[in-house]
C-alpha cells in the first residue's frame, strides 16, 4: 500500500497541471495528500501530520533513536488518540526487528504515552478530558515551583537561555499566527514550547522535579496537540508567553505563577 501512495500523487499532480486555475486546484492537492496519510495512519502505517523524521527513514537505527523518534511523534500530533501502534509497520519503516519496537512501546506504555492490553497490543493513549485536567493540574503546579525556584536561584546565564527559548518560540509562535498550524511547523513549535518551558526550571536546582516535569509536560502534550484542537495552538500564546517572561525576569514569584495558571486554565474542566 506504501507504494501506491506516491503515484497517487503523482496522478493528482498532473491533473494539478491540467486545471486553470492553478491556485484553487494546488490547494486541493494538498487536501487530498493529507486525507490520504491520515488513511493510512490509521493503519499504522503513516503517522498523520507530523511524518517520521527523514534521517530515520532511510536507515536502520538504534533503540534510543527509535524511542526518541515515536516520543515526538506520540506528542506532537503523529498518531491519533486511541490509534493501533503495529509493530509489523512500525519495524519496517525504522529497520529493526518486531522486537525491538515491542521493547520500545513498553518504555513508552511505562512514560504513559502509550496503553497495552493482553490480547489487544498497543495503542496511542487514547484522548481524556478527565486525564487532560489532572495532567493540566500537576503541570501547573509543578511549572510553577520550577519557576520560583529558578526565579530564586538562576543568575544572568539563566536569564539569557530563558530570553533565547522565548525569542525563538515568539518567532515560531508569529509565523503561525500568520498561516495557521500547518504540520511543517507542529514539530518546530512543539519543540520550542518545551525549550521555553523547560527553560523556566532550568535553575531550580531540583534535577527529580525537572524529570518529573518532562513525563507530566509530554502526556499532557500527547492529549493537547491534537488535529482536532487545532494543534493545542491558542491566539493569546504569544501574549501569555510574554508575560510568563516578564514576571520571571522581573523576579516577580508570585506574578509569574499567576501568569503559569492563567496560561494553563483554559485546559481545566469547567467549574472543576
Amino acid at each position: 500500500m506504501q507504494s501506491a501512495v506516491p503515484g497517487l500523487v503523482v496522478a493528482t499532480v498532473r491533473a494539478v497541471r491540467a486545471q486553470p486555475n492553478k491556485g484553487s486546484a494546488i490547494r486541493q492537492l494538498i487536501s487530498e495528500k493529507r486525507k490520504i496519510l491520515k488513511f493510512l495512519g490509521n493503519f499504522g502505517i503513516f503517522s498523520y501530520p507530523v511524518p517520521m523524521a527523514s534521517t530515520l527513514s532511510r536507515q536502520r537505527v538504534g533503540t534510543p533513536e527509535i524511542y526518541e523518534d515515536l516520543r515526538q511523534r506520540l506528542t506532537m500530533g503523529g498518531f491519533a488518540p486511541g490509534q493501533k501502534l503495529l509493530p509489523g509497520p512500525l519495524k519496517d519503516a525504522y529497520g529493526c526487528s518486531a522486537n525491538t519496537i515491542r521493547e520500545v512501546l513498553l518504555r513508552l506504555s511505562a512514560d504513559g504515552l502509550v496503553q497495552y492490553a493482553d490480547q489487544r497490543g498497543f495503542r496511542a493513549q487514547a484522548a481524556s478530558a478527565q486525564r487532560k485536567h489532572d495532567l493540566t493540574l500537576f503541570r501547573i503546579l509543578l511549572e510553577q515551583e520550577g519557576a520560583a525556584g529558578s526565579i530564586r536561584h538562576g543568575g544572568i546565564a539563566w536569564e539569557a537561555q530563558l530570553t533565547a527559548a522565548h525569542h525563538k518560540l515568539s518567532h515560531i509562535e508569529a509565523e503561525i499566527e500568520r498561516n495557521g498550524p500547518e504540520p511543517a511547523t507542529v514539530r518546530l513549535w512543539c519543540a520550542a514550547e518545551w525549550e521555553f518551558h523547560d527553560a523556566l526550571s532550568a535553575a531550580c536546582g531540583s534535577p527529580f522535579l525537572r524529570r518529573t516535569f518532562r513525563t507530566i509536560f509530554d502526556q499532557f502534550r500527547q492529549q493537547h496537540v491534537t488535529e482536532a484542537s487545532n494543534f493545542g495552538y491558542a491566539p493569546g500564546n504569544v501574549d501569555e508567553h510574554r508575560g510568563i517572561v516578564d514576571a520571571a525576569l522581573a523576579r516577580d514569584e508570585a506574578e509569574c505563577r499567576a501568569r503559569i495558571e492563567a496560561h494553563l486554565s483554559r485546559n481545566l474542566l469547567p467549574g472543576a
